[in-house]
């Protein structure tokens, strides 16, 4: 019998790739790197609110049907281990408009698959996302 996993945080994050690189961004006062994306608010879906996060947080549209689904995660929250995160994961095949920090984002880097060790990256994307776009060659 299975043990039910408590969720704290439903979350959607996307994969854009450019050049063979995958975009992470670090909010403003963190030092942790993860995908762009956010919380589901109310009655969205994932590729609604990954759609309305992109354009917060970096000013580029692009439509739920340039999304493509890549996974779902669960993981114990970068940085409060005993809260439980939920990402729906979409690679972001098309969007529109110079990327470009927003909001609350204050970095963003483009990396391949051997990020500096120093870089502090969320453990979905650097234990379970980076290893697939490498294995799918999406990724340098």
């Amino acid at each position: 019998m299975s043990e039910m996993i408590q969720i704290d945080i439903h979350k959607a994050g996307g994969i854009l790739i450019q050049d063979k690189k995958f975009l992470i961004v670090r909010s403003k006062g963190k030092d942790i790197f993860y995908a762009p994306g956010g919380k589901i608010e109310g009655n969205e879906t994932p590729e609604v609110s990954l759609v309305r996060e992109l354009k917060e947080e970096l000013s580029i549209e692009t439509k739920v049907t340039d999304l493509e689904f890549f996974g779902t995660y669960i993981h114990p929250v970068a940085g409060k281990e005993n809260l439980t995160i939920e990402m729906d994961v979409y690679l972001v095949k098309n969007w529109v408009n110079e990327i470009k920090p927003d909001n609350e984002i204050e970095e963003i880097l483009w990396i391949d698959s051997n990020p500096p060790d120093q870089l502090k990256i969320g453990s979905i994307f650097g234990g379970e996302v980076l290893p697939r776009l490498k294995q799918r060659n999406l990724i340098a």
